[in-house]
């Protein structure tokens, strides 16, 4: 898999946010990627050194159109940590 492809986007949320000061990155991931897959992707991509990985695994939830349901997509959640010596990521320099 493609480092591109194991990260999809960052989650900027007010909660993500305030774990920026800890040094703690978080990414949605593709489901089918592994801790491992994760930490070399974050690696790759932003050239920096992960301390840590913690994986959330989101279930889809239950949604109707009309008398007809389903579930909606499931979604994996990566909270990353970077060690101590490692540069921060900038997510809002436009590149």
């Amino acid at each position: 898999m493609n480092a591109r492809d194991v990260i999809k986007r960052p989650v900027i949320t007010e909660q993500s946010t305030d774990l920026l000061a800890d040094k703690k990155y978080t990414f949605d991931v593709d489901v089918r990627a592994n801790k491992t897959e994760i930490k070399q992707a974050v690696e790759t991509i932003f050239s920096v050194k992960v301390d840590k990985v913690n994986t959330l695994n989101r279930k889809g939830k239950f949604k109707r159109m009309g008398r007809h349901g389903g579930y909606t997509a499931r979604k994996k959640r990566a909270i990353v940590t970077l060690t101590s010596e490692s540069k921060e990521i900038d997510f809002f320099d436009g590149e």
